[in-house]
C-alpha cells in the first residue's frame, strides 16, 4: 500500500485534482505544504531526533516571469534553498500554480519579486528560505554537468522486482575493507503518491566506511520503480536506509530529479562533519 494512502492530511492539496481556472495575478494562498513528519513516521524518526546533520531541498525555477512597473515582461531563472529541518516542505504542483500567478502582475524591480517569494515560501514551510534569482545572462552558459564518482548502471544484473526493498542492503557491506568513495545511478524513478506520475532522477551516494556492494546498491535503488512517495521522502528513505544497513561512518545522500512543471527538486541529506556544498549545475536530464 502506498505511505499516503487514505491520508487525511493529504485530501485538500490541489495535486490530483482538475484545474478549471489558471490564476495569473499574484496570489500567495495557492501555496500548500506537507508535513515532513507524513514521511518520517514509516522511517522512525522525528524532527527532533534526524539521522542527518545537514541537509535541504533545493528547486529551480525555469519558468518564473512577471510584469515590470512598465508592463515590461520580464523573466529569470529562481533558486530555491529550504532547509531539511522545516517541518513543512512545499508541494510542487501548488508551488507552480503559485509562480504562475506573477505572471501578469507588475513589481516595481527584481529585489521586490525576491523578497516577496522568500516571504510566502518561508510563511508556507514556516522556516526560512533563500531565493536568488539569474538573469538568463547569468546561466545560459552554464554547462550541464555529471556527478562526480562512479557510475554503478552498467553492471550485468537481471532484475524482475521492482517493489521496495530495503533489505536488498542487508548484506551489502560483507567485506571489512574501510573506503571512502562517491557512487552514483541515473535509474532512479519513484512515483507522485497522489497522482502516480513517475519522477525521474540521479542520486549519489558519498560514503565512508566498510565498502558497500555495488550489485546490491542498484538493486536498491531499481526497486523504488514501483514506490509511491515525494522526492524528499524518497532522498531521506535511501539515506535512513543506508545509514541502517550499511552503518557508514559518515554519508550524503543527493538527488538531482528532472523538472515538472518547469521546477525541478534536488533534495540532499547528510550527517558530515565536512560541509557538503551540492553542485548546482543542472544534469543532462534537467
Amino acid at each position: 500500500m502506498p505511505l499516503h494512502e487514505n491520508n487525511q492530511l493529504l485530501s485538500n492539496l490541489t495535486l490530483g485534482k482538475k484545474i478549471t481556472s489558471y490564476h495569473n495575478k499574484y496570489n500567495p494562498s495557492l501555496l500548500q505544504a506537507v508535513q515532513r513528519s507524513l514521511g518520517r513516521t514509516s522511517l522512525d524518526f522525528t524532527l527532533d531526533l534526524l539521522p542527518f546533520f545537514t541537509g535541504a531541498d533545493i528547486w529551480t525555477l525555469y519558468e518564473l516571469s512577471w510584469l515590470n512597473s512598465k508592463g515590461v515582461p520580464q523573466i529569470a531563472v529562481g533558486e530555491v534553498v529550504l532547509e531539511a529541518t522545516s517541518e513543512y516542505f512545499i508541494e510542487s504542483k501548488s508551488f507552480k500554480l503559485y509562480l504562475n500567478s506573477f505572471n501578469q502582475t507588475c513589481f516595481d524591480n527584481w529585489s521586490k519579486v525576491r523578497k516577496i517569494l522568500e516571504r510566502d515560501l518561508s510563511t508556507c514551510a514556516q522556516d526560512k528560505v533563500r531565493v536568488t534569482l539569474f538573469h538568463l545572462s547569468e546561466v545560459e552558459n552554464q554547462h550541464i554537468c555529471k556527478f562526480s564518482g562512479s557510475c554503478i548502471d552498467e553492471q550485468d544484473l537481471t532484475i524482475t522486482d521492482y517493489n521496495l526493498k530495503s533489505r536488498y542492503l542487508a548484506d551489502a557491506v560483507a567485506e571489512l575493507e574501510i573506503v571512502e568513495e562517491t557512487l552514483f545511478s541515473n535509474l532512479l524513478k519513484s512515483n507522485c503518491p497522489i497522482t502516480q506520475q513517475p519522477d525521474w532522477g540521479s542520486v549519489m551516494i558519498h560514503y565512508k566506511g566498510m565498502r558497500i556492494n555495488r550489485e546490491a546498491l542498484l538493486r536498491y535503488l531499481v526497486s523504488f520503480r514501483l514506490h509511491n512517495e515525494f522526492h524528499e521522502q524518497c532522498v531521506e528513505r535511501i539515506f535512513t536506509d543506508v545509514l541502517h544497513f550499511c552503518q557508514p561512518e559518515y554519508l550524503t545522500v543527493y538527488a538531482r530529479y528532472t523538472r515538472r512543471g518547469g521546477l525541478d527538486i534536488n533534495p540532499w541529506r547528510s550527517n558530515s562533519n565536512v560541509p557538503f556544498t551540492p553542485g548546482l549545475s543542472r544534469l543532462a536530464r534537467q
